[in-house]
């Protein structure tokens, strides 16, 4: 009913050089899962439209570590949750690059790898910076937007390919085909990033 989706939790997998699958330790604060049942969508209190469910039983999503309830289904460990706690979805197999899609006003951004050397060439040990969360990144997708109480999708305010800066915290790591990604929410994007112009230099 309304936008709740029945969703039996996966093991988030991922493919060594040597291609064994193994669990995506990476996950830490998402869970993934396949959509048994989806809602049509909710009706908005105000204005009675219909929000579309993006979602669709026999997709895969990823949502919240602790969000939804725990039930029993056909004998089933399942978790029902909102079409607001999916972060990402995908159809396929497994989760990779080209399927992935940014759930409504999510945002996938690309993580850059982190600088070990300062500008004056000192190296930085890695035990120093191992606890500082990414905040920065270029934008890999961009979900459709966010939606409006008329029905109508708010845009979004960066593009594919923009350098962008986002709340400490703010994003959900995710590591798709050995790389780390974070999904953010629109409204935790700060800046844009313009690139650096080499001819002034």
């Amino acid at each position: 009913l309304g936008n709740f989706l029945l969703v039996r939790e996966k093991d988030a997998l991922t493919a060594t050089d040597g291609g064994i699958i193994l669990p995506d330790q990476s996950v830490e604060r998402t869970c993934e899962g396949e959509v048994l049942a989806a809602g049509p969508g909710k009706l908005h209190p105000h204005t009675g439209v219909r929000i579309h469910n993006p979602v669709k039983a026999g997709m895969s999503v990823l949502y919240g570590e602790f969000v939804g309830t725990s039930m029993v289904y056909n004998d089933e460990q399942t978790q029902m949750i909102r079409d607001d706690d999916v972060i990402l979805y995908y159809e396929g197999v497994q989760m990779s690059k080209e399927n992935v899609v940014p759930c409504r006003d999510f945002v996938l951004v690309k993580i850059e790898e982190e600088k070990l050397e300062t500008a004056s060439g000192i190296v930085v040990a890695a035990s120093v910076t191992k606890d500082q969360v990414p905040c920065e990144g270029t934008v890999f997708k961009v979900g459709e937007g966010r939606m409006c109480a008329t029905g109508e999708l708010t845009p979004a305010p960066v593009e594919v390919g923009d350098r962008v800066k986002f709340k400490d915290y703010g994003g959900n790591e995710v590591k798709i085909g050995g790389e780390l990604f974070s999904a953010v929410r629109m409204v935790d994007i700060l800046c844009s990033i313009p690139e650096a112009d080499e001819s002034s230099e």
